[in-house]
């Protein structure tokens, strides 16, 4: 396998930033970076490709990437990271992923060591719902691995890395710890294969090493997995069963996906109210994720706001849709989301539509001074005092903006006013329908969530209660909403406001949200996230009050 080294301060393809080193395993580099051209984060991996010409490409390596990437995409939405491009340079293959959030669970059991049975089980059926769906196909992955599933803080899953097997004549690219027996023969793989390495990777989680260790060489490691015995694991409890019928050498004597599935199920019930911690981003992630701003979306103490904002309420449900992601995770809280036309030409979406005319400005409720952040250990439920509406608008008219505010104009059509030094750190897609942009500075703890999607009832309120509050209720982190959901308008269409906190770490957030309807089905929503208690500062409610005025569902 190739073993080229690679600057930092080289663009691949002459247009990928390689920012820092998410995950290593054997043979592959997963790096955080950037799209120089798209301006946007990206997952970059990095795979050496085999130095023997009579291994080389069986077909196009970077087209079959690609395709597959696609259909697999379509599949398992929101769930497996759209591919950008893939690239062949140097001996290398780089395959580029949109930016999805998460950490490596080889990252994970790094940091915090062996996981929990139910933990890895909560994991484990994810993972199975991902295999399933490809399965269901004719897609096999092939190159399954603990680098090529991410989890993100609340619990839901991401697999990278589909299309790699038969991508060449080698028996595996990448991670031989985790090949199959087949594999390491040489033989022709199918759905088994995937299986053998999804209990391989719950071996690692619980035991906290692979069920076959790596030896140097991929041809040695092979050869383990094909000949060593497994070794007995001791820490698997109420998985063992599973494991060990999953890593069984011969495939026809495998477990079948629907037994996996039982086993997995019933292993949740040693407590299955058990939270699925992934803890915080790590350091140098954060580091690497301020590249846009510190560290993103689930991660540390932005990691307090950006991990609710995204964590609690990934990209695959949304506040305002009817859109479901991830089973058993709450992917929502604030309007499911797509990509709006740039010009949001809509007859029901007048105001900063694409006619040019500028949105009216936003009409907060009467004024009322915003209660304080109940304490969590407030014996009084925060649900039945009256909900704190939103400050009154103090910005000037039309397009006078608040001394250090600037105008940010989105290239999906919105545009919104931001204080001076914030951008845009992240956008997290849902396919075609739906999509949430995060906008926040280095060093400040706060965060404004825009979600768009075109997959919305006609009730606003409905859709708070409904399809977004169960979520962040079952999130286990505490959550607690502040007063009623209220139905009011904003630019002069159907909304609701709904206000809330929860945990993140040893922060409590409190967060905002006015979702509004733009007609068809589509909407916008705003979230607006602070530490508890920074709520009630000026400059806080300032800016609430500005983008609130501000904000211009299309471009003006």
């Amino acid at each position: 396998m190739g073993r080229a080294h690679v600057s930092t301060q080289q663009l691949v393809a002459g247009r990928y930033r390689l920012l820092d080193i998410v995950h290593r395993e054997t043979n592959r580099i997963s790096w955080y970076g950037e799209d120089v051209e798209a301006e946007r984060p990206c997952l970059v991996t990095q795979i050496g490709l085999p130095d023997d010409p009579a291994l080389g490409c069986a077909r196009n390596t970077t087209a079959r990437v690609i395709r597959t990437g696609e259909t697999i995409g379509m599949l398992c939405s929101g769930r497996v990271p759209a591919v950008f491009d893939a690239v062949e340079e140097t001996g290398l293959l780089w395959i580029v992923n949109e930016w999805a959030g998460g950490t490596p669970l080889g990252e994970l059991l790094t940091e915090q060591g062996p996981f929990t049975c139910v933990r890895a089980a909560r994991i484990g059926l994810q993972v199975l719902d991902v295999l399933e769906a490809a399965h269901g196909q004719g897609i096999t992955h092939g190159e399954l691995s603990p680098g090529q599933v991410f989890v993100r803080d609340e619990g839901s899953v991401i697999v990278t890395g589909f299309g790699l097997a038969g991508a060449t004549l080698a028996p595996r690219l990448s991670a031989p710890s985790y090949a199959s027996p087949e594999q390491a023969r040489d033989e022709r793989i199918g759905p088994a294969a995937d299986l053998w390495a999804l209990g391989a990777i719950l071996y690692t989680l619980v035991e906290g090493r692979p069920p076959f260790r790596d030896r140097g060489r991929p041809e040695a490691t092979l050869k383990g997995v094909d000949r060593l015995p497994l070794r007995t694991p001791v820490r698997a409890g109420s998985l063992t069963q599973v494991v060990q019928g999953l890593l069984r050498k011969d495939s026809r004597d495998r477990l079948t996906r629907p037994v996996v599935r039982q086993a997995l199920t019933r292993a949740l019930t040693e407590d299955p109210g058990a939270p699925l911690e992934t803890g915080p981003r790590p350091p140098r992630l954060r580091v690497a994720y301020a590249a846009a701003l510190h560290a993103g979306s689930q991660w540390n103490r932005r990691t307090m706001v950006a991990g609710t904002a995204l964590a609690v309420v990934t990209v695959a449900v949304a506040v305002l849709a009817a859109t479901r992601g991830l089973p058993g995770d709450d992917t929502s809280a604030s309007g499911p989301e797509a990509r709006p036309p740039a010009s949001a030409a809509d007859p029901g979406a007048s105001a900063g539509g694409g006619g040019g005319t500028a949105a009216p400005s936003a009409s907060p409720p009467p004024t009322a001074s915003p209660s304080p952040s109940p304490s969590p250990s407030d014996p009084t439920p925060p649900d039945k005092s009256p909900s704190p509406p939103p400050p009154r608008s103090s910005a000037p008219p039309g397009d006078g903006l608040p001394p250090g505010y600037h105008r940010y104009h989105a290239p999906e059509g919105f545009s919104v006013a931001l204080p001076q030094g914030w951008k845009r750190l992240e956008t997290l897609r849902q396919s075609d329908v739906a999509y949430r942009a995060f906008f926040g500075a280095d060093g400040d703890h706060r965060l404004l969530a825009v979600t768009y999607s075109e997959r919305v009832g006609p009730d606003p309120v409905a859709v708070w209660r409904d399809d977004v509050e169960p979520g962040l209720e079952q999130s286990g982190d505490d959550y607690r909403r502040i007063g009623d959901i209220r139905a009011t308008t904003y630019q002069g269409r159907k909304a609701a406001d709904m206000q809330w906190l929860i945990d993140d770490g040893d922060t409590r957030v409190r967060t905002f949200g006015r979702g509004f309807l733009i007609g068809d089905g589509r909407s916008f929503s705003l979230r607006w996230s602070t530490p508890a208690d920074e709520w009630e500062e000026p400059a806080s409610q300032e800016s609430l009050r500005t983008f609130l005025d501000t904000f211009r569902p299309g471009a003006d």
